[in-house]
């Protein structure tokens, strides 16, 4: 079965860096796009960053673009998302997804499976 579980979340202050991992199993990332996806509270879900699988194309938010960056091992099967100069409105349970797909979905939305999300909090 397509599993995904991710690690890493927890509190930060404002300026502050994680590293959140999505370590994949029942497929392999050399075939899948994968990216991840937040939601703040009272707030939809917000597509944050996304790697294809045929060309290693990363995308980003907007509001993320020069902050984050998406990465992939492919001998761990994990992606990672390194979060620096973090926010206070980067708070949110971010997930990781995957798109049975070489190509990065829509929006960074419509992925087929997804992980339980992991919490993260920018407070000072």
């Amino acid at each position: 079965q397509v599993q995904l579980v991710e690690s890493g979340g927890g509190l930060v202050q404002p300026g502050g860096s994680l590293r959140l991992s999505c370590a994949a199993s029942g497929f392999t990332l050399d075939k899948y796009a994968i990216g991840w996806v937040r939601q703040a509270r009272g707030q939809g879900r917000e597509g944050v960053s996304c790697i294809s699988s045929s060309d290693l194309n990363t995308y980003y938010a907007d509001s993320v673009k020069g902050r984050f960056t998406i990465s992939r091992d492919k001998a761990k099967n994990t992606v990672y998302l390194l979060m620096t100069n973090l926010k206070l409105e980067d708070t949110a349970v971010y997930y990781c997804a995957t798109e049975l797909s070489s190509r990065c979905p829509p929006n960074f939305l419509g992925y087929d499976y997804w992980g339980q999300g992991t919490q993260v909090t920018v407070s000072s």
